[in-house]
Formats: structure tokens, C-alpha cells, sequence
């Protein structure tokens, strides 16, 4: 039986980023770097639902991984609901989570990773496992997704942003922080394109697509840069035992000390120097 670190993977495989990320970290589990293993991947889409997660499920295949499938979209269906997703669950989203854990109930994963998962996670699965997601803002950010955070940090003259790991809880993006990085959104190369931005009011900026505000872009890229870095960091860190999650849902460090996240902001800049 293997000692190795078990990660549970959940997914929708909906783009390239989905595949991308789970190519990174198995190669890093492959090179010894993260000592681990992925325990299993499950997506809430079946084969021939999307050619996309079909991209997914064969790469999973060829990990020699075990996939479980379970369609999310069939479920519904079988509901009689629309496609409206909102944050306070129905009862007949319980279900499905339940039905999820129910299909998982022989695995035994030390961490869950959301990667590109995008369904809402009900209060019972929250409880079952120990899962962690990325949010596009540094601790005590914005929320929302990424978009809504950039026009946030825009409208309110931030100086800083980052990106973070969070542990999942029924309250969407309100999980305490995991691991975290940080970057200015001062000097160069932002500082010109906020001086464009204090010519014109907030409301007039937003009028424009967000992929038309250089500063926008310049925010955004800077974040997505470390999103894959950060997101390897933590399994590693995960792995070598630097950080923990303890049952009363925690996150403590290797001495057991509780921490307000790991702070890899110099590790992760190092590791993305020269993006301009």
C-alpha cells in the first residue's frame, strides 16, 4: 500500500487551462518534486458530453488514473430544474453531491483540489473532505470572480493584489486563506496605464469590454501567471507536510501552529520573474 500523499482531483475539464494544470502537476508528481499521487479524478461530465473533457478523460486514462464520471447536467435534468445556478443550494443539488460522495466512498484522498470544478460544493460534501480551491485575489480581497476583483481593485485604487489557495466552505469564496501570493499594481508597467485610468471616471471605463483596459490586462495577466505556480507550490508544500488542514478545519503549519495561510509570494516571484 502506498504512503504517498493522496491528492483527490474534481474537475469539469472545460478548456485547455482544466488539462494544462493536471499536465503540471503530474509531472511534477512524476519527477519527484510533489510527493504524492493523484488518489482519482472525477468530473461532473460523462464521455460525449464535451469534446473538451473527452481531451481530459483520455489524458486521465493515460495517467493510469482512476476517472469517475457523473453527469451533472443528466442529473438535472432528471430534476426537472433549469440551468440557473445560484449559491443557495436546493435540496435536489444536496443529492447530487451525496450521490457524489457515494461514487468516491472507496477512496480516501488527504486533500481534494477543485480544479477548474465548477459547481458550487454543498455544506455535506464541505464537511467530508478537505478541499481547496484558487481565488484570483490576495486574503481579504475582493471576491467574485476574476473579473468582478479586477474592476474592484480598479475602482477602489488598490496598490496590491495576489492570488490564493483557499480551503472550500459553504460560503463561496469566504474559505480562510491556504496559501497566498502578492504583487503590486504600482510603479512600472503599471503606473501609466492608471494615470489613462484617473482621466476618466469608473463608469465610463466600464463601458468597455475589461479585454480593452490595458490596465485590466495588465492586472489580469499578472495574476494568471502565478495561478498554475501557485496552485503546484501548494501540493508540494501539502506533501513535504509545511502545511496542514486539521479536523476542526484548520490550516496550521509543520509545527501544528494555526496559520492565516502560507504566505509563497517570494517563491512564487521567483519563479515568474521578467513578466512585464
Amino acid at each position: 500500500m502506498s504512503n504517498l500523499y493522496k491528492f483527490g482531483w474534481l474537475t469539469t475539464g472545460r478548456d485547455k487551462a482544466a488539462r494544462d494544470l493536471l499536465a503540471a502537476v503530474q509531472s511534477r508528481i512524476k519527477s519527484g518534486e510533489i510527493k504524492a499521487e493523484i488518489e482519482f479524478v472525477f468530473s461532473n461530465r460523462e464521455p460525449g458530453e464535451s469534446s473538451e473533457s473527452d481531451r481530459l478523460f483520455k489524458m486521465v486514462t493515460g495517467y493510469k488514473i482512476p476517472l469517475i464520471c457523473f453527469s451533472y447536467e443528466e442529473f438535472r435534468a432528471s430534476q426537472g430544474e433549469n440551468n440557473k445556478q445560484t449559491v443557495a443550494l436546493p435540496s435536489w443539488r444536496l443529492d447530487y453531491d451525496r450521490e457524489v460522495m457515494r461514487r468516491l466512498k472507496d477512496f480516501h484522498p488527504d486533500l481534494c483540489v477543485l480544479a477548474g470544478y465548477m459547481l458550487i460544493v454543498g455544506k455535506e460534501m464541505c464537511r467530508q473532505y478537505n478541499m481547496i480551491n484558487l481565488h484570483p485575489a490576495a486574503p481579504g480581497g475582493p471576491t467574485g470572480t476574476w473579473q468582478e476583483v479586477i474592476w474592484k481593485l480598479i475602482e477602489t485604487g488598490a496598490d496590491a493584489t495576489g492570488v490564493m489557495m483557499h480551503l472550500v466552505t459553504p460560503e463561496l469564496d469566504k474559505g480562510p486563506p491556504v496559501t497566498y501570493c502578492t504583487y503590486s499594481i504600482r510603479g512600472e508597467p503599471f503606473d501609466r496605464y492608471w494615470a489613462q485610468i484617473r482621466k476618466k471616471s469608473v463608469a465610463e471605463i466600464k463601458k468597455e469590454p475589461g479585454e480593452k483596459n490595458r490596465l485590466f490586462r495588465l492586472i489580469r495577466r499578472h495574476g494568471l501567471v502565478r495561478e498554475f505556480p501557485l496552485i503546484v507550490s501548494t501540493l508540494k508544500a501539502f506533501s513535504q507536510g509545511k502545511i496542514r488542514i486539521i479536523p476542526e478545519k484548520q490550516v496550521v503549519d509543520a509545527e501544528g501552529k494555526p496559520i492565516k495561510g502560507y504566505n509563497m509570494t517570494d517563491e512564487i516571484n521567483e519563479l515568474v520573474k521578467g513578466v512585464r
